[in-house]
């Protein structure tokens, strides 16, 4: 979690720290009312000059420090606050644009918030200005390997005269099989990149996320690639008929399109820190 007051342990545990959730403009002030993330303090408001920190209070020693560890290994305290964070953004994010924090972004102070906040106001307010209008959406490609491997095979045994004798064709067959599954990776990678080469043109901005395996991520068949796209609402509905189009082209090769959002604008957010996360805030 991140720590933007340097409190030293002593009291953390009983100290309160401000959870923020995102910056937005003031007609986000609908997403007030909710209840934080551990369910307890209500989220508020901050205003700075134009633009309001949408936050709630929370308790210091559960979030950071040494006692705060075995909470944050425990996906049933992660998961629902996760969900909170992310439904609290969302609603701030159908009244004005947003730029969303990271999960567990915390300031011991509402000295600390301020300070972050003149540090960085000009590329906050024109983040919010950019991300007027626009939604980020997510696509995922998914290989289908038995499916992909049988496509490939087909194409490999129609490009080859396979012998008469079942003895040979079955051993022509098997050695096809070997080089579908030793080209398939290239095959997908290329087949990606054709699909993502397409839909930029329709997106305002796009970026390659990081991919998981089937096992890191609970799916049952690989991720071949993983993007994120800045979408006018304007814009929207073509590349949304886009990618359906993409997907009924390939979903039968064994490369499947799964498209998810709208999302708050988290990969497009300026970094407001010395690193390069752009969702940490310091």
């Amino acid at each position: 979690m991140t720590d933007n007051g340097h409190n030293p342990e002593a009291g953390r545990d009983h100290a309160e720290g401000i959870y923020l959730f995102c910056f937005a403009r003031q007609n986000a002030a609908q997403a007030v009312g909710l209840r934080g993330p551990d369910d307890r303090s209500p989220v508020s408001q901050r205003q700075f000059k134009d633009i309001v920190a949408v936050l709630s209070k929370v308790p210091l020693g559960e979030w950071i420090g040494p006692s705060s560890e075995a909470n944050l290994q425990d996906l049933s305290w992660v998961g629902p606050r996760a969900c909170r964070h992310q439904e609290i953004i969302e609603q701030a994010m159908r009244y004005s644009s947003v730029l969303p924090a990271r999960f567990g972004t915390i300031f011991s102070s509402s000295e600390r918030l301020e300070d972050t906040f003149c540090s960085h106001y000009d590329s906050i307010s024109e983040f919010l200005d950019y991300a007027a209008d626009k939604e980020e959406w997510a696509l995922k490609g998914l290989l289908d390997t038995a499916k992909a491997e049988d496509h490939l095979l087909a194409r490999g045994s129609r490009s080859t005269n396979l012998p008469p004798s079942s003895g040979a064709r079955y051993m022509m067959e098997k050695q096809l099989r070997i080089e579908a599954k030793r080209k398939m990776k290239t095959w997908a990678k290329t087949l990606s990149d054709t699909i993502v080469e397409e839909l930029q043109p329709l997106a305002v901005e796009s970026r390659a996320l990081k991919t998981l395996s089937r096992y890191a991520s609970g799916r049952e068949l690989d991720v071949a690639f993983n993007w994120a796209f800045l979408l006018t609402c304007e814009g929207r509905d073509g590349f949304l008929s886009s990618v359906e189009r993409l997907n009924d082209d390939y979903s039968r090769h064994g490369l499947e399109l799964e498209i998810s959002g709208p999302w708050p604008p988290y990969s497009f957010c300026p970094s407001l820190s010395h690193d390069k996360e752009p969702e940490k805030i310091e």
